[in-house]
């Protein structure tokens, strides 16, 4: 080790060590165990390289050969890591059958626990005073006094401008009577947020609700709640005040809150600051390196108190985590399904439960698992019935396409274009919603009928008119608008099909030229600055017609907003999906809830050609509740989750034979196992994948389906411990799949 631990005559032994490679298992390496406790971060040689590793302890199991053992090569800075958050890799790594090493991967990426940067001391005032005040000493708390005691100032500037030596600030740190804190050189320290400040007054049933979170966390202990207002009911000020109630009860506690959309998170920001006099520390994928490594670092040495970031800030090194909160809970892109798979909401709850500190799940339309197990008392259910503030949830209504029809080339019915008109007489803002980027899904021959295909991927291109281009949503393939059809040669003949939301824009741009246009979607809206500037134009009033995917669903609060119309209502409804109608449901309930947040009524309109769906009628009535129940019903009866598990197995590979065998040899396989082992569990498949080849790469797909009594990790284990797939072909297991393309 280059700490000098052999130097000093320290016996080095055999250490276990995580090494942060796709591996399951521990290495052995020779350190110094007072050097490099559990839970210390490492640098060691692996085969011809170096990498990370997480020392696990002592190693229990004996080596053939001793004498060609490795020794560490460096003990990284920094305290280890917290015995729960190790606990967590393995829980995590058991559950979704991923290899603790890429788990490792995950909680401490090497290029940002590597990374050095050059630390200074930034000091301020604690209001306590020593008990012999020298002049010097003197000196240096009226500096400080000059800005109210409460900047932090570097340590080497603040001896100088209070002309003593660096030793008499140390000595007033060693005493308390100064905070002393080691940051990045280039960066500043990241300002505490204050819990003291008020925020706003909060009704009955929000104060209820927040004493009994508060109180939780005051006491400490695992426990999960179920937030569940309705659309604009303050349930962001009650976990706020859950916040102030972790930060009031140890001046080192830490809080995590996740949310779906950290690009499109301005509202919130603001929203924090106003109530803590700061912002929060932000975790996202967007950032660059430097930034990433700095607050990573601000992590795990327990500066950053409050940090907020999309489902990867669930993997921080926290040093002292207090609280966990995951807001709009229902969402899907907490669902994490490339690469190493995993539902993030979920692995809160494991998360809260191993670090023993209550989380906050928030929604307006909690996912019907999170509602279930609230029914069933595993989750605490606070409820939030009434608006903020006297608003009153806006009336909603079907508008039947049937009995209603739209005009040729025309996407908005008549009513709805008179709701939008009388908005626009009344200065008032309407959002129109269409969960479908681009111009058209499709473009069509009109000679040949033939439709412009990915080369890829099962899917066709969507014109995007603002690019000019025919865009693969799915692999990013683009190429020009096309003149002529690439099947019969045909010139002029092609046609788009469908709307999307520019095509929707065009619309309205024929009907109200005069109108302020604004098409909100992740190709307008990729990133925060972009995002920010946006939402301030519709908060200052700017746009009167807001056109938008479901990214305008996030929880956005416009005082002026009085109307939303669903353009297609049916759209999600389509195909097979176990979770079509639910995630329909919260989907246009969400959007729903932007419109009369304010003291101007609401209205909501869904243009629909299945009045009669389910959903519709639900969404119509206002029956959430029932809906929920209906739904959890079926399921029920099909054994599906939560009364069942799934999990899915996805063959992938550019040689769709070499796909199809494996797939085909592993559904054997599974046959084979010992009917003890397999109980009452269900294989369906092979078959191909919906989406049957993406990026070039065919998929074929398994799925497995057990009793709720039925723990699907170790039936996996052992179907798959002798098996390979053949080469060239990728097998992805996915626990609790939510998609099915």
């Amino acid at each position: 080790m280059t700490d000098g631990s052999q130097a000093s005559g320290m016996r080095a032994v055999r250490l276990s060590v995580l090494p942060a490679m796709p591996f399951d298992r521990a290495w052995s390496y020779l350190g110094d165990p007072h050097k490099a406790p559990p839970g210390s971060l490492v640098r060691v040689p692996f085969g011809r390289q170096e990498t990370l590793g997480l020392v696990l302890g002592e190693a229990k199991e004996e080596v053939p050969d001793p004498a060609r053992l490795k020794t560490i090569l460096e003990v990284l800075p920094g305290s280890p890591l917290d015995p729960a958050l190790c606990r967590f890799i393995d829980r995590f790594a058991d559950y979704t059958l991923t290899p603790r090493g890429q788990v490792l991967r995950l909680v401490a990426p090497p290029a940002l626990a590597f990374g050095r940067s050059r630390r200074r001391t930034m000091v301020r005032a604690t209001g306590m005073q020593p008990a012999r005040l020298t002049p010097a000493r003197k000196r240096v708390l009226e500096r400080l006094a000059e800005d109210g005691g409460r900047e932090w100032w570097p340590l080497a500037e603040l001896a100088r401008r209070a002309n003593v030596s660096e030793g008499v600030v140390r000595a007033l740190i060693e005493q308390k009577i100064l905070e002393g804190r080691k940051v990045a050189a280039d960066a500043a320290p990241l300002a505490v947020p204050d819990p003291t400040r008020a925020g706003p007054a909060l009704t009955p049933a929000q104060r209820a609700a927040a004493d009994e979170i508060g109180e939780a966390v005051t006491s400490g202990g695992y426990r999960c709640f179920l937030l569940d207002g309705v659309t604009g009911s303050g349930k962001t000020e009650v976990y706020f005040e859950a916040i102030a109630a972790a930060l009031t009860r140890a001046p080192e506690a830490q809080v995590l809150v996740l949310l779906p959309e950290i690009a499109l998170t301005g509202q919130w920001l603001a929203r924090f600051a106003a109530r803590f006099g700061t912002a929060p520390a932000v975790w996202h994928s967007d950032m660059g390196p430097a930034d990433r490594r700095r607050v990573w670092q601000a992590v795990r040495s327990g500066e950053a108190r409050v940090v907020v970031g999309a489902r990867s800030a669930l993997f921080l090194p926290f040093a002292e985590l207090a609280l966990i909160v995951v807001d709009e809970e229902h969402d899907p892109s907490y669902k994490q399904d490339e690469g190493v798979t995993y539902h993030a909401r979920d692995m809160a709850v494991l998360r809260a439960h191993l670090e023993v500190v209550p989380v906050v799940l928030a929604s307006a339309t909690p996912s019907l698992e999170s509602w279930w197990n609230a029914g069933r008392g595993r989750y605490r259910h606070l409820r939030l019935t009434d608006r903020y503030g006297g608003a009153r949830l806006p009336r909603i209504r079907a508008l039947d396409l049937r009995r209603q029809p739209l005009e040729s080339g025309r996407w908005l019915a008549p009513p709805l274009v008179a709701a939008i008109e009388e908005r626009l007489a009344r200065g008032e803002q309407s959002l129109l919603y269409l969960n479908r980027r681009g111009y058209a899904p499709v473009t069509l021959c009109r000679a040949c009928g033939g439709r412009i295909e990915c080369p890829h991927c099962t899917a066709w291109l969507v014109e995007h008119r603002y690019e000019r281009r025919l865009v693969c949503h799915h692999c990013g393939y683009r190429l020009p608008v096309l003149s002529h059809c690439p099947h019969c040669e045909a010139q002029a003949t092609l046609v788009p099909c469908g709307p999307g939301v520019e095509r929707l824009a065009e619309e309205i741009v024929a009907r109200w030229p005069t109108a302020r246009l604004m098409v909100m979607a992740s190709d307008t809206v990729s990133r925060p600055e972009s995002a920010r500037e946006a939402i301030a134009r519709i908060e200052r009033g700017e746009i009167d017609i807001l056109v938008g995917t479901q990214i305008v669903t996030k929880g956005y609060h416009f005082p002026r907003l009085t109307l939303v119309g669903v353009v297609d209502a049916d759209l999600g409804l389509r195909g097979g999906d176990l979770r079509a109608g639910e995630r329909s449901f919260q989907q246009i309930w969400q959007v729903a809830g932007r419109a009369g947040r304010a003291e101007f009524p609401g209205e909501v309109m869904l243009q629909t050609f299945d009045a009669d769906h389910p959903v519709i009628r639900a969404l119509a009535s206002g029956e959430r509740d029932a809906f929920f129940a209906a739904e959890l019903a079926a399921r029920r009866a099909a054994g599906m989750p939560p009364f069942g598990r799934l999990a899915a197995l996805v063959f992938s590979g550019r040689d769709e034979a070499r796909v199809a065998a494996s797939a085909a040899a592993y559904a054997r396989a599974f046959s084979r196992l010992d009917p003890a082992l397999r109980g009452e569990s269900r294989l369906y498949g092979p078959a191909p994948a919906p989406l049957a080849r993406i990026a070039g790469r065919f998929r074929h797909r398994l799925l497995l389906h057990t009793p709720r009594s039925l723990l699907p990790q170790p039936l996996i284990r052992r179907w798959l411990a002798e098996l390979r797939p053949a080469a060239g072909v990728r097998l992805r297991v996915d626990i609790d799949p939510h998609h099915f393309l």
